[in-house]
């Protein structure tokens, strides 16, 4: 079984893409790939880089699914710790949930239950 993999976004940015035929992240012009995380990943991503914003999704994405290449590199802080990148734009049929991803009060980011991870 594949696991999952996640991105983060806007959803005025999911819904956009909605029209077309593939999700675009600003990530892929700028760097060449979409950032995604695994799902223990996601909180340290949120919270380094969306603390505070609202208006957020958590796209779950199925890496099976996948048409453009996926690679698992490197984050900037632990070059241990891999994550994965998709070399193009996501088709929107590789996407299975998509969650809402509002901050608590304090601008932390809390995961959906849904997602299921231990210590939510």
């Amino acid at each position: 079984m594949t696991d999952h993999i996640y991105h983060i976004t806007s959803h005025a940015s999911w819904s956009a893409a909605q029209s077309s035929d593939a999700y675009t992240a600003d990530s892929l012009v700028k760097e060449g790939f979409v950032h995604c995380s695994k799902a223990d990943q996601i909180l340290r991503v949120a919270n380094s880089f969306y603390e505070g914003q609202s208006g957020l999704v958590i796209l779950m994405i199925d890496p099976a699914r996948l048409k453009p290449m996926l690679r698992w590199e490197p984050g900037s802080d632990k070059a241990d710790d891999l994550f994965p990148h998709i070399y193009g734009p996501l088709n929107l049929d590789a996407v299975l949930r998509v969650f809402d991803f509002p901050p608590a009060s304090d601008g932390r980011f809390r995961l959906p239950a849904d997602i299921g991870m231990p210590g939510n």
